[in-house]
């Protein structure tokens, strides 16, 4: 039986509350709607950490933070830790990635025997944060609020440039993939940059919100006072105090945000129709998800890096031949992507899952519940110590050394503005759950690797940014001489060998 092919899309700070069950009905996505009716949506699915390239880290190996080292969005990720394209690629898979992955260091394939694009982000150590220096902030690359007063409308960005550029180098690799010049399954990875901010979107996505309801956060800001440690560090690491948010600000800011939520759903559509023509669609599994989330907004609060539902919930979907379409509500990770695409792929996922923090989704499916509570890390900026986190069944325990615990029922408090933690009233499942973490997590240790990360890599960059640089970023691989008509090639050979499908 031939293993299915795989196709991956991914986007980019795609709140996961806005996916109760697939997109939410005033979001204006046919594609990831029609979509969502043939796939089993895990509503209740989490990042591993809550910020891009420990999330994608995280999302590729299937291995949290502190195992991967991928800390923050200037850690190097290690060339010897598998990926699922490394695990493909060696049960003969044929591997490709179109799109960002924020891969750190100078390796930027991680398995993937292809790359289509740049990355849209650095692969260096500029963007390293420092414990050393508590509230110390870079404004040359962390957010600021100039995304929110900036919001509005643009034909072209450098965002919409990029993923332009992701779509169409997909669809161009579905078309050579459906002229079936190389036989191996595949594996293609599609990894968008929107509807992450700045909230700019193009006019036809934008005019499609003329008239929301949904355009105002569900829960008004909170005053700073009155926020949570973290929360406060991250307003501040965000120099909120520069600026001066208006109600319309945050308006327009929504409103772009769901117009790149259409902007990328039409993107989707574009490969989904190429896939479709080329044949391939009934032996392809499809999975759709986010690296971590976007507050919009709620309590004030905006971007990620943090563990509030609206910064940490993700989307997740999965369609796959054979597989019945279904809503899961049992909470999951993108951690749990590896085993899942393991098992998809036929692979014996028993020599996979000592290198994996993750737990398959069609193990959690057919069990009604994740065997485990499922596990969250920070560490970067906007954080002055690690922190972690876990999401049992109800409740989830967010920690950290410098901070009181939190302790939110996500069925009761959704929007998580009652912190239970210290009530005897739910002792039993901060208990629970503080045990887990301890069995899991020794902070202190956490911490003292982090730091040691932070300080090697601002030496090594100063000296690598001094004489002659030499930068890691990907360079696509494009080889003009083999491409259309060139004279070491018969004409007629290459006219059939090129066209799909042929004889009609």
């Amino acid at each position: 039986m031939r293993r299915p092919n795989i196709l991956v899309i991914m986007v980019d700070q795609l709140n996961g509350t806005l996916f109760p069950d697939g997109p939410a009905d005033f979001l204006h996505a046919p594609n990831l709607k029609a979509l969502a009716a043939r796939s089993k949506r895990f509503v209740n699915s989490y990042t591993a950490s809550p910020l891009c390239a420990p999330a994608r880290a995280a999302f590729m190996s299937g291995q949290l933070p502190g195992r991967t080292g991928v800390y923050d969005n200037a850690a190097e990720f290690a060339s010897s830790i598998p990926t699922f394209a490394h695990h493909l690629r060696r049960a003969g898979y044929q591997t490709a990635l179109s799109g960002k992955m924020h891969f750190v260091g100078p390796d930027q394939l991680h398995g993937f025997e292809e790359r289509l694009t740049t990355d849209v982000y650095p692969a260096d150590f500029g963007w390293t944060p420092d414990y050393r220096k508590p509230g110390e902030r870079i404004d040359w690359w962390y957010h600021n609020m100039g995304s929110v007063t900036g919001a509005g409308v643009a034909e072209i960005t450098n965002q919409l440039e990029y993923d332009d550029e992701v779509a169409y180098h997909a669809c161009r690799k579905l078309y050579d993939l459906g002229r079936g010049h190389d036989q191996r399954p595949f594996c293609l990875t599609v990894s968008f940059t929107h509807p992450h901010d700045p909230y700019v979107a193009r006019r036809k996505y934008w005019d499609l919100y003329e008239e929301c309801e949904h355009l105002a956060p569900r829960v008004p800001p909170i005053p700073f006072d009155e926020q949570d440690p973290h929360s406060q560090r991250l307003m501040l690491a965000s120099d909120v105090d520069k600026f001066s948010i208006t109600d319309e600000d945050v308006r327009r800011s929504r409103r772009a945000y769901f117009a790149n939520i259409s902007y990328v759903d039409a993107k989707i559509g574009e490969i989904l129709d190429v896939l479709a023509a080329c044949r391939l669609a009934e032996d392809t599994a499809i999975l759709f998800l986010s690296d971590h989330g976007d507050m919009l907004g709620e309590r004030g609060m905006w971007f990620k890096m943090s563990f509030f539902e609206g910064s940490a919930r993700v989307p997740l979907m999965v369609a796959a031949p054979g597989m019945s379409p279904e809503r899961v509500d049992a909470p999951v990770s993108t951690l749990d992507v590896l085993p899942t695409l393991a098992e998809l792929a036929g692979i014996d996922i028993s020599e996979i899952a000592p290198w994996t923090d993750g737990i398959s989704l069609t193990e959690t499916v057919a069990n009604g519940r994740r065997r485990e509570p499922v596990p969250m890390e920070y560490a970067a900026e906007g954080s002055y110590a690690p922190m972690v986190s876990l999401r049992g069944e109800r409740f989830k325990l967010n920690l950290c050394d410098l901070d009181p615990p939190q302790l939110f029922d996500l069925v009761a408090d959704p929007d998580e503005l009652t912190n239970l933690a210290g009530d005897p009233a739910y002792a039993e499942p901060e208990t629970m759950l503080g045990e887990a973490a301890a069995a899991r997590w020794d902070l202190t240790a956490y911490d003292a690797a982090v730091r040691e990360s932070q300080a090697r890599r601002h030496i090594t960059y100063e000296a690598l940014r001094n004489g002659a640089y030499y930068p890691w970023d990907y360079q696509p691989l494009q080889k003009a001489s083999e491409r259309y008509m060139r004279n070491h090639m018969d004409l007629n050979i290459l006219e059939e060998a090129q066209r799909f499908p042929r004889g009609e």
